[in-house]
């Protein structure tokens, strides 16, 4: 048995009262006191304060760097501006899935990526052997917080008045208290916030100013998980994987224009033959949202069934929606029943659950666009 990791945070966390579970290889804090359902509504109407230091950060720098990821990435990386950042998957040579990741562009020799950490070792790998003329920083030493809410803008504005000017996914270097750190107006709850990258040795103190404000709170991976299922957001290895193309699980809007069809930049990127097939053709299952009747939560791996009993696909991710103070779910079924308002079951310990396949997000975004 491996051991777990641990964050910079790791003593923080347990002196704050969290219950410490295995994620990704790390020992993470899944809940705080509060209780979930605290945590999330605390985040909606206030702010939330994130450790999402156990996922990868990395740089990658060298002359034509942009078009040489563009063969990994289907996102025109070249058409963004300094400090501008966009949400990406990284294809397979099938079309598959490997990651979702956020890449920013700081100049037109550097990127800034984050990487999910259950893959991180897996993605660097992949982008080292597909570009291997470039120069790689793994960012080891740096940890990541995430400061999530109505109010974290208010409070940015006491810590680092120039990170308020952001729009969504667009950062800038700056200081807090006089620690360097990189922010990044983004974020993975559908609430306005902001991502900071800061030294292992100053997370700590980092956070504890944080959470000396009294309307920010620690937030756990139970808050984080039913904050991103309202939002209509993807958990990878759950809602997608290597066998799920883009398309499939309703991504379309991660594929850049100009790398589709007609575009100025068409395919050249892994998998692009598939990809590009299945926005032309049509997919056979798609992911969708789902509204489920009563209070009963409907989890990952439920059977989903057409009037008739037969069993039309799966859910990939479900649970309960405090914001909503009901049951929300996403899933495949096959793209004839993907319309709104379609009625279906859920099988829960053979108990049977009326679904309704609803738009995503469960929830309105707040994200800041200026």
């Amino acid at each position: 048995m491996t051991e777990e990791l641990k964050t910079p945070l790791y003593d923080l966390h347990v002196e704050l009262g969290a219950k410490m579970v295995p994620f990704a290889g790390y020992s993470m804090p899944v809940q705080y006191p509060l209780g979930i359902k605290g945590e999330h509504l605390h985040c909606r109407d206030q702010v939330g304060l994130f450790d999402v230091s156990h996922m990868g950060q990395l740089i990658i720098r060298g002359a034509n760097v942009a078009s040489a990821l563009e063969k990994l990435i289907p996102v025109d990386l070249e058409a963004l501006k300094p400090n501008q950042q966009t949400y990406a998957v990284l294809t397979n040579e099938s079309g598959g899935i490997l990651d979702d990741l956020i890449i920013c562009k700081w100049d037109e020799e550097t990127f800034f990526l984050v990487v999910n950490a259950a893959c991180k070792e897996q993605d660097i790998a992949h982008l080292q052997s597909h570009l291997k003329d470039f120069e790689f920083e793994i960012l080891e030493d740096q940890a990541l917080l995430a400061m999530q809410g109505l109010k974290a803008a208010a409070l940015m504005q006491e810590l680092a008045p120039q990170a308020c000017e952001l729009t969504f996914m667009n950062g800038c270097h700056s200081e807090i208290d006089g620690m360097p750190v990189y922010i990044t107006r983004s974020g993975y709850t559908g609430e306005d916030g902001f991502e900071i990258s800061v030294a292992n040795a100053q997370a700590e103190k980092l956070a504890r100013l944080l959470l000396s404000y009294k309307q920010v709170e620690a937030i756990g991976l139970g808050a984080r998980d039913s904050l991103r299922l309202e939002a209509g957001l993807c958990l990878y290895g759950h809602d997608m994987n290597t066998e799920t193309s883009p398309i499939e699980a309703s991504l379309i809007w991660s594929i850049s224009k100009t790398r589709r069809a007609g575009g100025e930049k068409e395919a050249g990127f892994l998998g692009s033959a598939r990809v590009l097939n299945d926005i032309a053709e049509g997919v056979s299952r798609k992911r969708v949202g789902f509204l489920v009747e009563g209070r009963v939560p409907v989890r990952e791996g439920a059977g989903i069934f057409d009037a008739d009993g037969n069993q039309v696909g799966e859910v990939t991710s479900g649970g309960f929606g405090p914001s909503i103070n009901a049951p929300v779910a996403m899933g495949y079924v096959p793209a004839s029943l993907a319309k709104a308002d379609t009625k279906l079951i859920a099988r829960v310990r053979n108990k049977d659950i009326p679904i309704t396949v609803a738009k995503t997000p469960f929830v309105p975004q707040r994200y800041f666009r200026g």
